[in-house]
């Protein structure tokens, strides 16, 4: 038997889930499959409706390696778990002559545990907590929750919380859920043979393609503990989210609330003398917290050092004790103690990794307004641990619609740890071999979308109050006939815009926080005259084609804010390397999150409308090139009557339509 071609093999995909085959979707397969079979890397740009999630599964399918796809957002995991991979697998059985199976694996704590679900929380009486489903109300928020929660676990197949519709509150879900640490493990827990955490691991080691998310990822890269299965090929979808994702997982944080859970957790498992140590050193901590101001913090303060010495060394205290006594008295010791240490060694793991000090390390603090003070240190850089860790033993293929930045893919490549692209290795060094490939998109961006730079506006400050930007978002708006999507820089410039309009306007404006995502999406879809308004989540997380959104609108250019420690540290550590840290940092940054919100513009063939940005600078200023560059290629104008009149044009066009 002849093996089928790839051409054949993604022809019958993509018939099968009801798609269009595209030039930029069979450039891509077969570069995939190229990157596989030579054991290199790949980048892969494939701009919105390309089909790129075929373009990766398919060839992927047809080599046979065992794969893990993963993806930032639950909603491309569901779709590549209940739509892509179903259909594909069936299409493409014949011509294979074999059936690849498939499963997803999340962390831990996103399946319930039916330890937590029928033994009850470890108590905390000091903190106020009971058994909640003996003392929640039925009738509360809370009880209605858990109560459904119960009657799920006898239905569900998966444990998974995301097939849990409508969802729970966090608090409703941390009573049901253990994270790794807490975890009694399936040999000591009388519910691990059924235990769905373990399951689904089990599921994963059998299955030929496991989609996982980022977090789980940079979990299995960084601690060492392989929590995925071994495979030879890992594709990374919504890879512009790589690098933050990574470094959140990488973030490490001390509170004072988070201390005294601790102390309240071991105290009635230690003696008394070992729990009192870490009492006082937790109200050491907790004084000087009262005193932080937020920001960087270059060198660790005497005082605060010997706070953490203290934590430090108190924890280990417990953790000895904790791992030698036992007290048959306490309810569900085992559980109980498990908590318990996962909590103490957090302390002590993030009081010993600040304590210890790296040049590698960002230690900052941060006030929120609702849960006071934190202390907080994450890696100066992830680019050299996902060098080492991701591209060291296997092929891999990174994709998104936002990779290639200012006309090239080394400052991602950069970001991700690899040499510029061409750059080989020598005898001493053996560097990864990796190609970049824009493989276009179907949409024709010069016709479809106009880019209105308002290069007239004053240039925005720090400080708020920006009245001109407001008197042209109000004019642009009205010439739009609503239908605008408001991508702002912060929640108070959102709030502060919505609040104008709603007394300017006779058009719905929608605030991000009044409702959640879903129904504001739902709502602003649904209404061609309701605009949106809201910050870092809408930049990338609306898929509305069609007449709703015909108008996307930036502020201002998405630079970190001057006073974000991690990104300010990464900013001098370029610079003092020789290198320029504002391009490679903050113009990154800015343009990554440019390219995403561009794209909530054109999201199929009939899409038009109006990219503007409200920011001088992109027309102005030198680093405005680059950033205009990592943009889809719109119609590009300064003029802001020709923007006013296209836009009344389309608002016409839209109501003829529905007329």
């Amino acid at each position: 038997m002849t093996k089928p071609s790839l051409p054949e093999l993604l022809h019958a995909a993509v018939a099968a889930v009801g798609g269009v085959e595209r030039p930029g979707q069979v450039t891509m397969a077969e570069a995939v499959a190229q990157a596989i079979d030579d054991g290199s890397h790949l980048l892969v740009q494939a701009g919105t409706g390309t089909g790129k999630s075929l373009g990766y599964l398919v060839p992927a399918l047809a080599h046979g390696d065992r794969v893990v796809v993963a993806t930032a957002t639950l909603a491309l995991q569901r779709q590549l778990v209940e739509r892509d991979l179903p259909r594909t697998v069936d299409a493409l059985h014949p011509q294979l002559r074999r059936r690849p199976e498939f499963a997803m694996l999340k962390g831990r704590s996103n399946y319930l545990c039916l330890h937590r679900l029928h033994e009850g929380v470890p108590q905390e009486e000091e903190d106020g907590l009971f058994d909640p489903f003996e003392a929640a109300a039925p009738t509360s928020k809370l009880g209605q929750d858990l109560l459904r929660l119960r009657d799920w676990s006898d239905d569900t197949e998966t444990g998974d919380r995301d097939d849990l519709t409508p969802g729970v509150s966090d608090r409703a879900w941390a009573q049901v859920s253990v994270t790794s640490r807490e975890c009694l493990g399936a040999s000591k827990c009388a519910y691990g043979a059924e235990c769905f955490a373990e399951a689904a691991r089990e599921r994963a080691k059998l299955a030929d393609v496991v989609v996982t998310n980022h977090a789980l990822l940079a979990i299995d890269a960084i601690e060492g503990a392989p929590v995925l299965p071994q495979h030879e090929v890992l594709i990374v979808d919504e890879a512009h989210e790589l690098v933050s994702r990574v470094t959140g997982v990488a973030t490490g944080e001390l509170t004072p609330g988070q201390v005294n859970r601790a102390v309240r957790r071991a105290a009635k498992l230690v003696d008394e003398k070992v729990a009192d140590q870490l009492q006082t050193a937790a109200e050491g901590f907790e004084r000087l917290m009262e005193l932080a101001l937020p920001g960087r913090l270059e060198e660790i303060p005497e005082d605060l050092g010997y706070a953490l010495m203290a934590l430090r060394d108190a924890a280990r205290a417990v953790i000895s004790a904790l791992g030698s006594t036992r007290d048959k008295s306490v309810q569900d010791e085992d559980a109980v103690r498990k908590q318990a240490m996962a909590s103490v060694e957090n302390v002590h793991d993030v009081a010993e990794r600040i304590t210890q000090g790296s040049e590698y390390d960002v230690v900052w603090y941060e006030r929120h307004d609702r849960f006071g003070a934190s202390l907080r240190v994450a890696p100066l850089s992830v680019s050299g641990l996902l060098r080492e860790k991701l591209f060291a033993e296997r092929s891999v293929v990174l994709t998104s619609a936002t990779l290639k930045l200012g006309g090239d893919f080394n400052g991602v490549g950069a970001s991700l740890g690899l040499p510029p692209e061409g750059t080989v290795g020598t005898e001493d060094e053996d560097v990864p071999v990796w190609k970049g490939l824009d493989v276009g998109s179907p949409f024709d961006y010069p016709r479809q979308g106009i880019l209105y730079v308002a290069r007239h506006l004053n240039t925005p400050g720090r400080e708020g109050g920006r009245g001109d930007m407001m008197d042209e978002l109000a004019e642009l708006v009205e010439a739009a006939g609503g239908r605008t999507l408001g991508l702002f820089s912060s929640m108070r410039a959102a709030q502060a815009a919505a609040e104008e309009l709603r007394g300017r306007l006779d058009k719905p404006i929608l605030l991000q926080g009044e409702d959640t995502l879903g129904e504001l999406i739902k709502n602003f879809a649904g209404d061609a005259e309701t605009c949106l308004f809201g910050t870092l989540s809408l930049w990338q997380g609306v898929d509305v084609p069609g007449p709703s959104c015909q108008l996307v609108v930036m502020d201002r250019i998405p630079f970190p804010r001057p006073d974000d420690p991690l990104m300010s540290a990464r900013q001098k550590a370029v610079e003092e390397a020789g290198g320029n840290g504002f391009m490679a940092v903050a113009a990154t940054h800015a343009a990554l999150l440019m390219a995403q919100g561009a794209g909530r513009l054109v999201r199929a063939t009939g899409d038009r409308g109006v990219v503007a940005v409200l920011d001088p600078r992109l027309a102005n200023a030198r680093y405005g090139s680059y950033l205009r560059a990592s943009l889809p290629d719109f119609w590009y104008t300064t003029d802001r009557n020709q923007v006013r009149r296209s836009l009344a044009a389309i608002d016409a066009a839209a109501k003829a339509a529905d007329a």
